[in-house]
């Protein structure tokens, strides 16, 4: 994420996306140094003023925030209590990393299609294409929509270490986190019958 990227949400936001990660394809480990700050935090702290419009975006932000650092249990928590696609997306990717993967499958299911997918699957292209991944990971570069259990399998084969591609996955992955944050953000602050596209972040207003 850029720095522009990064100012758009605001100093609170910022302040747990400052430190560039790599999010494990696995669990990984949590990252203590931040334990204190997200357990004070709420998601009125985290929108600094902002009128919230839509909660479970706004706890669903949280949820994302918990996983970026490794904190698997806490985001599990908040995003098990989201009864909507994108609370259903987190809870999907909590469980491909813990690895659960007969669970995100099942989470995956209850997303079904959502808004994310168009640019996560160009951008899944592109990062392939870059990388030139073996044989397995194919399917990256020919599918014209996202699939989310082809990349769950993918995942699986990773840590299984039948197959190579971690750090493309990882890459995706982070590319997913970022679109999913984002969406989740954008929708947190839309009113009743307001686009998302007359929502700007703050350097474009």
């Amino acid at each position: 994420m850029t720095k522009q990227e990064l100012q758009a949400y605001g100093p609170a936001v910022s302040a747990f996306l400052a430190e560039e990660r790599l999010m494990p394809v696995g669990p990984g480990k949590p990252n203590e140094a931040m334990r204190a700050k997200l357990e004070t935090m709420t998601a009125e702290d985290l929108f600094a003023g902002q009128a919230i419009r839509d909660q479970d975006m706004a706890r669903a932000c949280l949820a994302g925030i918990w996983l970026y650092h490794d904190f698997l249990d806490e985001s599990h928590t908040i995003s098990q209590a989201i009864a909507s696609p994108s609370g259903s997306y987190w809870h999907g990717i909590l469980h491909r990393r813990e690895p659960d993967f007969d669970n995100a499958r099942y989470w995956f299911k209850r997303v079904g299609r959502h808004p994310i997918f168009d640019p996560l699957v160009q951008a899944a292209r592109a990062l392939a294409q870059v990388e030139k991944p073996p044989a397995s990971t194919g399917f990256l570069t020919d599918q014209a929509a996202w699939d989310p259990f082809a990349f769950v399998d993918l995942c699986e084969k990773c840590l299984a270490g039948t197959t190579p591609g971690a750090r493309l996955c990882q890459q995706i992955q982070q590319r997913e986190w970022e679109l999913l944050f984002e969406h989740c953000y954008r929708q947190a602050l839309l009113s009743s019958g307001v686009s998302i596209t007359d929502v700007r972040f703050r350097t474009e207003s």
